[in-house]
Formats: C-alpha cells, structure tokens, sequence
C-alpha cells in the first residue's frame, strides 16, 4: 500500500522535532531550565487532544444529520485518541510541575478543571458499551458527545480565566513568549503541533478501519 505523503511527513517531522526536543538549543531561565523542553511534549498534546475532540463533534452531528455508522466510527476514534493524547499530557504536565511547582499535582484550577473534563470523555466512552442496539448506542452517544464538547471548553478555556492559576498566560502569569525572546523555540514548537496533530489523525484512521473490517467479518 502506497504510503500517503502525509504520513511520510509525519515521520520526518516528528524525528525533526524530536532531536531537537531532546538535544536542540532552549532557551537558559530560571526555574525552567531543562524543563522548558517539555513545551515540546506536553502543551501540543493538549492542543492535539482539542482537535481531536473538535473532529469527533463535527462526526457525531454528521451522524446525527446522515444517520452513516462510518461516521459514529470517526466520532468514537477521535474521542479515543483525545484520551490518550490527553493522558500523555497530564502525565507530562505531571512531571513538569514536579520540578518547576514543586508538586506534580498542586491545587490549581486549570488541572482539577482538566481532570474533570477528562472524567466526561471517559464516561462517554463507558456509555458507549452500555448498549448493544448499533444505532441507538450511536445515537445516544453522539448527543453525549455534543454536550461533553461544551463542557469540555468551558472547563478549559472558561473557568480558569476566572480566577488565579500556576499556568503561564493565565492567572496574571506572563506567557511562554518571554521565555522565548530569541525565538529557539518556535522553529520547533510549531512542527511539533503539526506533527502530533498529523500522527493522531493517522492512528485514528487505521482505527476506523479496523472498525469497519470488524463489521463486516461479522455481518459475513
């Protein structure tokens, strides 16, 4: 099977980002340090995490309007993939206030906030198998799939603004860009969003298919 140019770039970006995630120049502040690299890690897999979920939306009101079990399929993959890319960044994000906050797991707004829109995505996918009816389990999930979106950013983009947080941007903190003065870290930043984005868009649709040869194995 061919492989598609985008999938190539996907490897080449994230063996770019990487190396110089791992190895490259950073900028030298105090406290950071060292762990400014994590900038490369775990903020894109939140912004991964955000379109992910985004895609699964546009997917679950596809269904609802087309009532095409593909897109139910595209709808749940998505949500698994958030998840997982979600994890990845609070386990990241773990480690990071670790050693800059002094605990991985402070009382911050932002994180409890996060953690509670994460619970919402899991009961999403419990839900799910809570019903054996295709349609009906496709149905009830998606209208689920719509009202966890909006809490979703209201949770994360909404209630931390309101009131003080450890995270840069927000709370009165200053953000990442007078970290970043000389600009070391954007020629990397940037491809590293593109590249996870690129990475969880091709693992959900090997996901999708696998889903859609498990259908038809059954209906054979």
């Amino acid at each position: 099977m061919k492989l598609a140019w985008w999938k190539i770039a996907t490897i080449v970006i994230l063996g770019y980002v990487l190396a110089q995630g791992l190895a490259g120049e950073v900028p030298r502040q105090a406290i950071l340090n060292e762990t400014v690299r994590n900038l490369y890690f775990h903020v894109t897999m939140w912004f991964s995490m955000v379109l992910f979920l985004l895609l699964s939306l546009i997917n679950s009101i596809a269904y609802l309007r087309t009532g095409k079990i593909e897109r139910d399929d595209k709808a749940v993959e998505y949500v698994n993939s958030a998840v997982v890319f979600g994890m990845i960044g609070f386990v990241t994000g773990a480690l990071w206030g670790k050693y800059t906050w002094g605990s991985a797991l402070p009382k911050d707004p932002k994180i409890l906030s996060a953690a509670i829109a994460m619970l919402a995505y899991f009961a999403y996918i419990i839900l799910r198998g809570a019903f054996d009816d295709e349609q009906k389990r496709a149905r009830i999930s998606a209208v689920y799939n719509i009202f966890s979106f909006v809490i979703f950013n209201v949770l994360i983009f909404v209630l931390p603004r309101m009131t003080d947080t450890l995270h840069p941007g927000q709370g009165g903190n200053p953000g990442f860009n007078i970290y970043d003065n000389d600009n070391i870290m954007k020629p990397v930043f940037y491809p590293a969003i593109i590249g996870w984005m690129l990475l969880g868009v091709w693992i959900t649709t090997l996901r999708v298919r696998l889903r859609v040869i498990e259908r038809k194995l059954i209906e054979n």
